[in-house]
C-alpha cells in the first residue's frame, strides 16, 4: 500500500456493527486514484500496483461500543453554506444509526477546546439539530487561529471524548493533524476525523468542497444584478468582486453559469492595467462597441498590481495572507482611466461575499453535506483516525489529513478557462509582453 494514502486505525475492530445492511465496505477494497491510462500506468505503488485509496463507507466490524462512545464536533474558520447540514448529519447518524447518545458540540472553533476561554460545549440531540439546515452559518459558531495541541487533548480526555469531528479548511486540518499526533504519542484511543470545508473549492485532491454549489447560485444572482445595472445606464459598468483567494473557481464557474460577464479576472491569469493590450484598453474597446460591460474579479486577482505598504506580508489568525482590495483598486482605476480619456461611464460596484458565506445550503450542497457527515461517522466508528472524507472521481474516499492542502488552482490552459474565454469574448491575454 502506498504510504501516502495509508489510513491509521486505533486498533482491531471486534464490535458487530448495529447497521442492518448488506453492503458493508471491506478495508481490502481499493479505488483507483488515477483514471487516465497514462497516469494509471506511470504512477504506481512500491509493490507495482496502480495507485489507489481506501473507500469510505460502513464497516461490518467497528471499533467503538456505541453505548460507551462519546463524540464531539467542532466547526472552524470562515463561515460557509452547509456547516449546519454537516452538524445535523453527524448527529443524526451517530444517534439513530449507531446508537451513540452522547454527542457534544464544541463552541467557537478550536478555542472551545481550550478550557481557559470558558466556552462550555452544548449537548447535541436530534431535537437540537432537527431544524438547523434552514439556518446559515454554524449553530456552534466558529473562530480562526490555532490552539495548543496538548491543551486541547487534555481537555478532550477530561471530557472522555472518543471521537472528534473537525469541520474546516486546510488550517483546521493541520490542527487536526497535530491533535492526531499528540493523541498517538499518548496512545490515547481518540479518533480524529476531518470534514474539509472551503467555499473557494481550492483543496488539492478533492473533487468538490461543500458550499461551492450554493456559492455559485448566490454569485450568479449578483452577476445578474450587475448586468441589469450595467444595461440600465448610459455606458454602464457592473463590477463584482467574488471570493477566491488563491483560485478563480467560483468566479469562472459563475461566469459560465450566467453568461453575462464580459471580463473575468482570476489569480491564475495575470493581467496588466495599462498599455495597448492591457485590461483598461480592452474595457474601453468594449464600451465603445457595446455601451456596457460586466466585470467579475476574484479577490486574489491582480495582487501584484497594488503597491504594498511594506515588504512584510500580513496574515490573519489562520495564517492566510491578508490580500489587498482588488475590487476597490479596480473601481478607482477604471474611474480614473475613463475620466482621463473624457468618456462618461456609470460604474456600479457589488461585493456579495459575506452574503454568500452566511446563507443556508442549497439542495445540492445539502445532499452533499449529509453524505459527508454519514461517511465521517462510519469512518470514526470503525476506529479510523487522522483522515478526512472526500469526494474524488465521484467516489467517497478516505484521505490522510495532510491531503487537505489549499492551493489547487484553475488551469489557464484547461477546458474551464478556455470556455470562459469563449463565453466572455475577452482577450486571452491582457498583457503587453504577450
Amino acid at each position: 500500500m502506498n504510504n501516502r494514502f495509508k489510513i491509521a486505525n486505533l486498533g482491531i475492530c471486534q464490535v458487530e456493527s448495529p447497521l442492518n445492511i448488506s453492503n458493508f465496505v471491506n478495508d481490502q477494497d481499493r479505488i483507483l486514484f488515477h483514471t487516465r491510462l497514462a497516469e494509471y500506468a506511470r504512477i504506481k505503488e512500491p509493490q507495482g500496483k496502480p495507485l489507489s485509496v481506501e473507500p469510505a463507507g460502513p464497516r461490518e466490524k467497528i471499533f467503538f461500543h456505541p453505548d460507551q462512545t462519546k463524540a464531539a464536533i467542532v466547526t472552524c474558520g470562515g463561515l460557509c453554506p452547509g456547516i449546519n447540514d454537516v452538524i445535523r448529519s453527524v448527529t443524526m447518524t451517530l444517534f439513530y444509526r449507531y446508537g451513540v447518545k452522547n454527542i457534544l458540540g464544541i463552541k467557537y472553533g478550536l478555542r472551545g477546546l481550550n478550557p481557559g476561554y470558558g466556552d462550555k460545549p452544548v449537548k447535541l440531540t436530534p431535537d437540537y439539530v432537527k431544524d438547523i439546515t434552514h439556518i446559515g452559518g454554524s449553530i456552534l459558531s466558529s473562530s480562526r487561529g490555532p490552539q495548543d495541541a496538548k491543551v486541547m487533548v487534555d481537555y478532550l480526555e477530561s471530557l472522555n471524548v472518543n471521537i472528534l469531528f473537525c469541520v474546516g479548511g486546510d488550517g483546521t486540518m493541520r490542527a487536526a493533524e497535530k491533535l492526531t499526533a499528540e493523541i498517538t504519542e499518548r496512545r490515547a484511543l481518540i479518533s480524529v476525523i476531518g470534514i474539509p470545508k472551503t467555499i473557494d473549492n481550492d483543496l488539492n485532491l478533492i473533487e468538490k468542497t461543500f458550499g461551492f454549489d450554493t456559492a455559485i447560485d448566490k454569485t450568479v444572482e449578483a452577476v445578474r444584478s450587475a448586468h441589469v445595472e450595467a444595461k440600465g445606464a448610459f455606458n454602464g459598468i457592473g463590477l463584482v468582486k467574488i471570493m477566491g483567494r488563491l483560485s478563480g473557481y467560483i468566479t469562472a464557474t459563475a461566469a459560465l453559469a450566467q453568461g453575462d460577464a464580459n471580463f473575468v479576472l482570476i489569480p491564475e491569469v495575470g493581467f496588466e492595467l495599462d498599455g495597448e493590450r492591457g485590461f483598461l484598453r480592452a474595457l474601453e474597446n468594449r464600451m465603445r462597441k457595446r455601451g456596457h460591460a460586466v466585470i467579475l474579479v476574484a479577490e486574489g486577482a491582480g495582487q501584484e498590481l497594488m503597491k504594498q505598504d511594506s515588504c512584510e506580508q500580513k496574515t490573519d489568525a489562520s495564517g492566510n495572507i491578508r490580500l489587498q482590495d482588488i475590487g476597490l483598486f479596480l473601481k478607482n482605476a477604471i474611474t480614473r482611466h475613463f475620466r482621463e480619456i473624457n468618456m462618461e461611464i456609470n460604474l456600479k460596484y457589488i461585493e456579495p461575499s459575506y452574503l454568500i458565506r452566511s446563507v443556508p445550503a442549497n439542495a445540492s450542497d445539502s445532499i452533499y453535506c449529509s453524505s459527508l457527515g454519514q461517511y465521517s461517522v462510519h469512518a470514526a466508528m470503525a476506529g479510523k483516525t487522522g483522515l478526512l472524507v472526500a469526494l474524488r472521481k465521484n467516489e467517497y474516499v478516505h484521505l490522510p489529513l495532510s491531503a487537505a492542502i489549499s492551493g489547487r488552482q484553475l488551469d489557464p490552459h484547461g477546458s474551464v478557462w478556455q470556455r470562459v474565454l469563449e463565453t466572455t469574448g475577452q482577450p486571452a491575454q491582457m498583457r503587453n509582453d504577450r
